[in-house]
């Protein structure tokens, strides 16, 4: 037997003693959230299906909004209903704050020097405080809708010519290209470079960061690396190092040759550098200078994580609405009724037009319920011991917020919770930016998604101009409720089978 083996077997062996000996309805005589009983070692990590979010949803049925399981040696509260959410995320938001730590996010997000997986304190107030005052504020986006029409008037053209030739296309991967050039343009200032794989490293990012590890959970298994996790997060982080230094130092000797950029043209990178420079500024003429250093791994994590949520959380959403609106050829068509009486079919779509549009916002709300990117919302941590609604939460208890149970639960949303019905939110202020727990694609509370305008704004416009340029329809002989609408599960939830063929026809009375 090798003597790998041979440590494994140790480890199994007092690993378990903890479960033998640490009773599980209980701590220290306080009630625990009600869950299945754990098994020794892997608790209940048997029990999670390859949809967790679905699975979870079935034993939360049986054991109640507020549910507890043992995930390896992680104990782990599952929140299932709109009322437990809002305890968890506004009542004791605080308290639930902090962001468990993980071996993906160390190695790729430089040590979750970001701002979505940093620790819960004082660095991070501080960076939430530059990126929404700097990057993400209405100014900001409002400064790039220029680029976004741009873009999406190249995207026209080759849908124009796709139509007069009467052409089957892959709308996602259109959509991906153009969310992908969105995304590079505003945040690098430049356009796809292949040669940087640059896509690649950012979908490995994410699926790593998303993937079950079994050292996050098992930390007595994580040096015999059983999964191989480890080696390719060890990889990975050398090459994204590499590539992000290379952006920092293109962009550094760009601003040396032209000197400082108009604020108002800055890519994100362009300003992450200037606010560093500040800083450093600062921290030189006041030894006493408190505010907190930007340094070059902050740079390269921000700029990680938002490249990560720019291309996931708009291309999935996007993809997951247009197959629905295929699905329900009723409900595009009352879409672009809207679109012809607001904007008329002598004009594209404008940014400013978005507000106007009733049923688009009802569109794109029911596809968020129906299809949340993050049906689990990123897990938080208990900073403290507490007592909800009479159950004890330990310290470092990770909590799991089922988005996409709440979402599908018929008590809110009636006995049609499955099926794509916008009108369900006629006469409804419901908002999707966390004040309203029946819906949470963004989360809510201070950990809730910072970027929740950006990706509205790119989300709208993108299905706005598609719907109002164009007639779609599938291919012949494709009906559709055969749309494969199955899942893939990952830090983002999209569609299986990613494809989707359709064929366009110029609408407009121009062009």
């Amino acid at each position: 037997m090798s003597p790998t083996i041979i440590l494994a077997i140790l480890l199994i062996f007092l690993g378990s003693l903890r479960y033998i000996l640490i009773p599980y309805a209980s701590k220290n005589g306080r009630k625990l959230p009600p869950g299945p009983r754990p098994l020794p070692i892997i608790g209940n990590l048997h029990m999670l299906t390859t949809l967790p979010h679905r699975g979870l949803r079935d034993l939360a049925l049986k054991y109640g909004p507020i549910m507890s399981l043992r995930l390896g040696h992680v104990r782990t509260v599952i929140v299932s209903s709109s009322e437990a959410a809002e305890l968890f995320l506004k009542k004791y938001d605080a308290v639930f704050a902090a962001r468990p730590r993980g071996q993906a996010s160390n190695y790729v997000l430089y040590s979750s020097k970001g701002l979505s997986f940093s620790e819960y304190g004082p660095y991070w107030r501080h960076m939430k405080k530059l990126i929404m005052s700097q990057l993400l504020c209405q100014s900001k986006i409002e400064s790039f809708t220029g680029l976004r029409r741009e873009a999406f008037l190249s995207l026209l053209e080759e849908l124009k010519s796709a139509a007069a030739a009467r052409e089957v296309i892959d709308i996602s991967g259109k959509v991906g290209e153009l969310i992908e050039t969105i995304t590079y343009r505003m945040i690098l200032g430049r356009g796809n470079d292949d040669k940087d794989d640059l896509k690649g490293i950012i979908n490995e990012v994410l699926s790593l960061i998303g993937a079950f590890n079994l050292a996050d959970y098992v930390p007595l298994l994580g040096p015999l690396d059983l999964q191989g996790q480890t080696r390719r997060l060890k990889k990975l982080s050398k090459r994204i190092d590499q590539l992000m230094e290379n952006i920092l130092v293109q962009h550094e000797q760009a601003r040396e040759r032209q000197g400082e950029c108009d604020s108002t043209h800055e890519d994100f990178v362009d300003v992450l550098l200037s606010l560093k420079k500040q800083h450093d500024i600062n921290s030189q003429a006041d030894d006493n200078h408190q505010a907190f250093t930007i340094e070059r791994d902050n740079i390269k994590a921000i700029l990680l994580e938002m490249m990560g949520g720019s291309f996931d959380t708009s291309f999935t959403t996007i993809l997951w609405t247009f197959a629905e609106l295929l699905r329900n050829p009723r409900v595009m068509k009352n879409l672009q009724a809207e679109l012809e009486s607001v904007i008329g079919t002598g004009k594209m779509v404008e940014e400013r037009d978005l507000g106007k549009l009733e049923y688009l916002d009802m569109v794109v709300k029911e596809s968020f319920r129906l299809h949340p990117v993050g049906p689990l919302l990123i897990p938080r941590e208990s900073r403290e011991d507490t007592t909800i609604e009479g159950y004890y939460i330990p310290k470092k208890s990770r909590i799991l917020v089922n988005a996409w149970a709440i979402g599908r639960d018929p008590s809110l949303w009636s006995q049609n919770a499955d099926e794509f019905y916008p009108e369900r939110f006629i006469g409804k202020d419901i908002d999707v930016r966390g004040h309203d727990f029946e819906l949470l694609p963004f989360g809510s509370g201070r950990r809730g998604c910072p970027g929740i305008q950006l990706g509205l704004v790119t989300v709208r416009f993108v299905l706005a101009q598609l719907l109002h340029c164009f007639n779609w329809e599938l291919p012949s002989g494709m009906e559709g409720k055969n749309i494969d609408m199955t899942e893939s599960f990952g830090l983002a939830v999209g569609r299986a089978n990613s494809d989707l063929l359709v064929k366009p026809t110029y609408r407009l009375l121009f062009g």
